[in-house]
């Protein structure tokens, strides 16, 4: 690794599309501990972007180029599309660098374990970028659980739905299965990471997953219903043909509910230019308005929904490669989320219910 202890850890970061320059470019920069060091595009608009948004982050035509100078590096994040997050987390791991992929890990659990085993023999840190741990709504619906204020809980309910009803040009929507496009690995990856987050192993999926969308040749609605090794059980949903959103999450317990309506702002924030810290102390706070409410029916209160913490993720990154301590999120976890998809697959095309090992 090339920083010392007064130096940042230098990053190299592969892709600034979407993920990239609104996510992880932002968060890396703003994360004490960390430089954006070079960035992997070749696109002439995201390079001039990039000169914009971080002119001190030099851009790079390819991944070899950043490879054949890893030694520069302390750590890089893959945020290319999903075919290249193996091929490409394998090439930074054998360059001895620690690596941080966007979601999903792989296209298969079996690729996620391998790499995950490769990482552990090699004694480099490997995360996956799981920022949905992070929304406000998820934080708060995690704090009341832990203390008690619902009772036993039996059922999780929580929703990542859009209504985008024209398929857009890119590789999510592409049909090879080489390219995970669809919603089920996209949004689906956050949603079965939170219910295991909250509730741990699953025994049993159910799942719909449908092609809705006219010209659509990629999955655009999904239902998961899992059964916890714990007896919960949770109801996912994933769309991009919702005109009317459902409740963003809905926790029901045996002496109290918790439910929350609208996004975290924090994407929103992001998209819209503003980065967390600075004179930004408000970072990641929900409108009073769309407080959720706790209690049953006729009498329940709206609760303040806990701040949105997007930036605590890099930071436990910069914190694990100071300490050498495990990243925020542990690789493993991923393939306990493909496997989960996995069976949503199978259970779908052959409308039964699968069993998980």
């Amino acid at each position: 690794m090339s920083s010392t202890p007064s130096a940042p850890f230098r990053v190299g970061l592969i892709g600034y599309g979407l993920a990239g320059s609104a996510f992880h470019a932002p968060l890396i920069a703003t994360t004490p501990g960390l430089q954006l060091d070079a960035v992997v595009t070749a696109n002439p608009d995201r390079r001039a972007q990039l000169h914009r948004d971080h002119p001190g982050a030099r851009a790079l035509d390819t991944p070899e180029q950043l490879f054949e100078d890893a030694d520069r590096f302390d750590l890089v994040v893959i945020a290319s599309p999903n075919r290249t997050h193996v091929p490409l987390a394998r090439t930074a791991l054998l360059a001895g660098l620690a690596t941080v992929v966007d979601k999903p890990l792989a296209a298969t659990s079996a690729e996620a374990r391998d790499l995950c085993e490769f990482a552990e023999k090699s004694g480099l840190l490997l995360s996956v970028f799981q920022n949905r741990r992070w929304d406000g709504d998820f934080l708060t619906a995690r704090r009341l659980i832990e203390e008690g204020r619902l009772g036993r809980v039996h059922r999780f309910e929580s929703r990542f739905e859009r209504f985008r009803p024209k398929p857009k040009p890119g590789w999510r929507e592409l049909a090879d299965p080489a390219e995970v496009g669809g919603t089920l690995y996209d949004l689906g990856s956050h949603l079965v990471d939170q219910a295991l987050t909250l509730f741990g192993p699953v025994e049993t999926v159910y799942a719909e997953v449908d092609v809705r969308r006219d010209g659509a040749v990629v999955d655009d609605d999904a239902f998961l219903a899992l059964t916890h090794t714990g007896g919960v059980r949770s109801h996912l949903w994933t769309s991009a043909l919702a005109p009317l959103a459902g409740p963003r999450l809905r926790v029901l317990g045996a002496s109290a509910g918790y439910v929350k309506f609208g996004m975290d702002p924090q994407e929103a924030a992001l998209r819209a230019g503003h980065r967390p810290g600075g004179s930004d102390k408000h970072w990641g706070d929900d409108d009073p308005a769309a407080y959720g409410l706790l209690g049953t029916d006729g009498d329940a209160d709206p609760v303040p929904t806990d701040p949105g913490a997007y930036p605590a993720f890099y930071a436990g990154i910069a914190t694990s490669l100071a300490d050498h301590t495990p990243p925020p999120v542990d690789p493993r976890d991923a393939v306990a989320t493909l496997a989960v998809l996995e069976a949503a697959r199978a259970s779908a095309a052959t409308a039964s219910v699968v069993r998980l090992p």
